[in-house]
């Protein structure tokens, strides 16, 4: 075996190994134990992401407003500043996971409104950290592809977003990946505003992005 081989074998088999640990190490993912969605409902502004191709159009004042609905599940209207200067808003749908109480697992669907009740198309969408005073949370899915950091300001402390950091850090998440999300004085959507928002989305075109 030549040098040069050998050390392709080598580069390989370490690089199994590395990522073999880093299999080992990561803990399932583990939603909070309890979401009351009623205070979750409101606004939420995105403080950063792991990068994501259904934000791709997304340059700032990404923000996800939540509005109960009569049966149980929230209407989601999600926005975002474009590089242009355009506001990006799309709406959908959050229903409990099938099987879940603890209201933290839900499924979001961004399809019109008529496709909205079938299984396809809806993602996991995971409240794995939470502020007891619901002042942040963290927003993951199970294979921790996706992760978002939202608070109910535009900006959070340094010492409270580190702490975050490190705890999603200590989970097993990517976080040397996270993107910081910029945010200007454009205000949030007003609740007549989301309702309209909603009711506008009841048409049968497919919305364009999905965000949050």
């Amino acid at each position: 075996m030549s040098l040069l081989h050998q050390r392709l074998v080598g580069a390989t088999l370490l690089a199994a190994w590395l990522a073999l640990g880093a299999a080992v190490a990561a803990p399932p993912v583990q939603s909070v134990a309890k979401v009351d969605l009623g205070r979750y409902a409101g606004t939420w502004y995105e403080l950063a992401r792991l990068p994501n191709r259904f934000q791709d159009q997304c340059v700032g004042d990404v923000s996800a407003t939540y509005s109960p609905n009569p049966d149980g599940s929230m209407g989601v209207v999600n926005r975002c500043r474009k590089a242009n200067g355009d506001i990006d808003r799309i709406e959908g749908r959050a229903t409990l996971a099938a099987g879940d109480t603890s209201g933290a697992k839900l499924k979001v669907s961004f399809l019109p409104s008529w496709l909205q009740w079938f299984p396809v198309g809806r993602g996991d969408y995971w409240v794995v950290l939470l502020d007891p005073e619901y002042r942040y949370a963290v927003v993951s899915e199970p294979g921790r592809e996706y992760l978002w950091i939202l608070a109910r300001t535009p900006a959070m402390d340094a010492p409270a977003y580190e702490a975050v950091v490190d705890q999603l850090r200590a989970g097993g998440y990517p976080v040397d990946q996270l993107v910081r999300t910029p945010h200007s004085t454009i205000p949030s959507p007003t609740a007549k505003q989301v309702q309209r928002l909603l009711w506008m989305g009841a048409g049968p075109a497919a919305p364009r992005r999905v965000a949050l």
